[in-house]
């Protein structure tokens, strides 16, 4: 959730224009979160938007500070972080950019800052951008390269492409690390594969992945028996960062996953 709004009068690339990795040398997973950033131009921008229990689209509220938010509470969206979040959880797996701009811009997962003195030449497509200096970073965007980048702007507005904007209170750049392969990491497989509270398929559901994600995997149990994809697997793996089990079926690996050890 964000404290403050960039200005109005920033200059704006036209949102139907280009957003896709516009420069080489991005990691894979920083190229993968340009993807996900891009496939959501056009949803509005909300204020407080993307920070429910699982990282994706939510309603809004109301911010005092902004009249241009009252219809916030009834537009689906995100804010400024809660695209950031949204876009590297589906690039990198788990919810590794949690809190807002602030927070972001101050993770554990930086790998690499850059000033605002340096500008737009080291960064890299994926890169965190972010407004606050003097003070609590209030805005944050994901350079695509070529000077452009994609933002959740302000209320009243959608996702779009922006140019880069320096002047103002423009605080600098972060890179995010790409995930280690720990032992315990393994890739889903499909497209809108649910996970659930409990394994089993009658049990609520937790969250989607739309489409292969990385995943930690803590351990795993015979349970419910699921058939799906010409599979039938009883085998569910539980996965800590998202509180939720997933059947191996879409877990890319043997059936049961070698080197993961049993739940109690």
């Amino acid at each position: 959730m964000e404290t403050a709004k960039t200005a109005k009068t920033a200059k704006t690339a036209n949102a139907a224009g280009t957003c896709a990795v516009l420069a080489p040398g991005a990691s894979a997973v920083a190229e993968k979160a340009v993807a996900a950033a891009c496939e959501q131009i056009g949803v509005w921008y909300t204020w407080g938007g993307g920070h429910g229990p699982q990282p994706g689209p939510t309603y809004g509220q109301v911010d005092p500070s902004d009249p241009d938010s009252a219809h916030d509470p009834e537009r689906l969206g995100f804010d400024c972080s809660g695209l950031v979040r949204y876009a590297y959880a589906r690039a990198a797996g788990g919810d590794p950019l949690t809190g807002n701009a602030h927070h972001q811009f101050h993770s554990p997962r930086v790998q690499q800052r850059f000033t605002a003195a340096q500008a737009t030449g080291p960064l890299l497509p994926g890169d965190l951008l972010a407004w606050g200096s003097g003070g609590p970073i209030h805005h944050i965007a994901i350079y695509l390269g070529a000077g452009k980048m994609v933002e959740a702007r302000e209320s009243g507005t959608r996702i779009t492409v922006s140019d880069v904007r320096l002047d103002g209170d423009y605080a600098g750049a972060v890179r995010i690390a790409p995930p280690a392969a720990a032992p315990g990491t393994f890739s889903t497989w499909g497209t809108d594969v649910w996970t659930h509270r409990e394994p089993s398929t009658t049990s609520p559901r937790v969250h989607k992945f739309p489409g292969p994600t990385t995943v930690r995997i803590e351990c795993q149990k015979h349970a419910e028996p699921v058939t799906a994809e010409g599979y039938t697997n009883d085998a569910w793996s539980y996965l800590p960062e998202y509180g939720a089990w997933i059947t191996n079926i879409y877990i890319k690996g043997a059936a049961w996953l070698d080197g993961v050890r049993t739940c109690p």
